[in-house]
This record gives C-alpha cells, sequence and structure tokens, in this order.
C-alpha cells in the first residue's frame, strides 16, 4: 500500500518504521515541513514530505497528532485522498495538553470529534498502546503473549482494512465496534496501555467506567508530567497492568508501581 502518516512523534515514527518493514510505501509529514524530518526519515526509511501531499491518492491516511492540532489541519488536505481510503486516528485527548475542547468536555467520544473535524469516517487504533510497545513487542500469530489492539469504526470495510494491517504487524486485532464505544480504550481506562492479550483485552473493554475516565486521565496525567524523561517505559505498562488489575500476583508490578510513585514524588 501507499500509507501516508500525519505525524513524526513517537507513535507516528513507529508505524512508519512497521510499514516500511512490511514494504509499503510511506510519505510522512508534519506541521514543519519535510526537511525537519531527515532524521526520521533516516530512522525508519519514509519519505518526507510536504503536508499537502502527504494525503495526495494514498491507500490509507494515519492522523498522529495532538488532538489540538487536528483543526489547525489544511482545509483542503484530503481532497485527494480517495474515499475508500480508510482513515486512522491515533489520537488521545488530554486537557492539560490540548486545552478544553467544549464538544469532549461535554460528553462527545474523542475519535467522533476527530471524524467531524475532518469531515470523513475515521478508525480508531493505535491509540492505547504506548510507542515502545509498538515498535518492539509485535509477534507471530498464535504467540502466547502477543498484544491484542482494539480497533473501532463505523466503516466495515475500512475496519477490515485496518485490522489486516495490525494482524501483520504482529498484534491481535480485536474488532471494538462502532466509532462510539472507542471511549473505552481512551486514556483513564483499564485498557489504555496494558499491552493486553487477545483473552484479557475484551474484559478490560466491558470494565470501562465512562463517568471515571476523565479524573483517572487527568490525574495520571499530573503525575506523568513529573517523571523524567528516561523513566522506563515498560516499567510503565507494569503500572498500567497493575492497575487495571493484571499481573497483581507479579512481583515485578508492584516493584514498577513504588519505583513510579517514588519517581513522581521526587519531580513534585
Amino acid at each position: 500500500m501507499k500509507i501516508g502518516i500525519i505525524g513524526a512523534g513517537n507513535i507516528g515514527s513507529a508505524l512508519a518504521l512497521h510499514f516500511r518493514e512490511l514494504q509499503h510505501t510511506v510519505l510522512i509529514a508534519n506541521s514543519r515541513g519535510p526537511e525537519t524530518l531527515s532524521l526520521v526519515a533516516g530512522a525508519t526509511g519514509a519519505t518526507p514530505v510536504d503536508i499537502l501531499e502527504v494525503a495526495r491518492r494514498v491507500d490509507l491516511l494515519i492522523i498522529a497528532i495532538p488532538m489540538k492540532s487536528v483543526p489547525s489541519l489544511p482545509k483542503d488536505l484530503l481532497a485527494d485522498l480517495p474515499s475508500s481510503s480508510p482513515i486512522i486516528d491515533t489520537g488521545n485527548y488530554y486537557p492539560l495538553r490540548d486545552g478544553v475542547i467544549p464538544e469532549i468536555k461535554a460528553g462527545m467520544v474523542e475519535s467522533e470529534w476527530t471524524s467531524r473535524v475532518l469531515g470523513r469516517p475515521v478508525i480508531k487504533v493505535f491509540n492505547n498502546i504506548i510507542a515502545d510497545s509498538l515498535r518492539r513487542k509485535g509477534l507471530p500469530e498464535g504467540s502466547k503473549s502477543r498484544i491484542a489492539l482494539p480497533v473501532s469504526g463505523d466503516d466495515e470495510r475500512s475496519k477490515q482494512i485496518v485490522m489486516t494491517l495490525v494482524d501483520e504487524m504482529g498484534f491481535d486485532a480485536v474488532d471494538a465496534g462502532p466509532l462510539s464505544g472507542s471511549w473505552r480504550y481512551q486514556p483513564g481506562t483499564p485498557a489504555y496501555c496494558p499491552d493486553p492479550t487477545i483473552q484479557q483485552l475484551p474484559v478490560l473493554l466491558q470494565r470501562a467506567k465512562r463517568d471515571k475516565a476523565a479524573a483517572n486521565r487527568d490525574q495520571a496525567a499530573k503525575i506523568m508530567a513529573r517523571l523524567r524523561p528516561d523513566f522506563p517505559p515498560q516499567e510503565l505498562v507494569r503500572v498500567a497492568r497493575l492497575s487495571a488489575g493484571l499481573d497483581i500476583l507479579n512481583p515485578r508490578s508492584w516493584i514498577a508501581a513504588l519505583r513510579f510513585g517514588f519517581a513522581a514524588l521526587r519531580a513534585a
């Protein structure tokens, strides 16, 4: 496929590397111009392009930018994107970073808001896995500890294309229903970033409580803002698993939680 990626941060770069390893053609763009993407291009094999070029006649488009930046995308960005090409939204809403988005604060599901801003249907995936796990933890089909990723969307054809791609990347794709249900793996829910297996993920999705998710998200964001940038990413996964009720008997998870707590206190 020919794949366009908007956003060259951790998730966008990890996806670009995966897709190039799968022999897809990858275009990548950001708001600052292709001349700022030489390091990303060298590390991933993606081709830097102007943002007005990244969606032109591609087979798949990925939006991997902070939600606050979605309304700033060029108005004619999707003019030459075929109607049959799925759009993936990897975004998460963090008011601490994105400011207040009134519609989401009032209850609109994050990716439904993104879809409304873009004026096109989107598929929600890759938002509930950290970049380190996305980059390094793909496994062959049937592997015992293979990570499962939820995929939500209202266009069944687009969803199936994306689920097939997820599987090729080394993850189990789980159909999480329509886009309106993607709140079940937004920040503040049990399914957010614990690297669950295909047996564990459906249980975590069902345990999500929408009335508690925003408070959980905001509290976690405040703690994360205090951590040093070099805090080990897989320690964060262990903390997320413990918070989700997984690995309760695993001493490494409790040790990770203690390190996480001490690191946050030292940075306060």
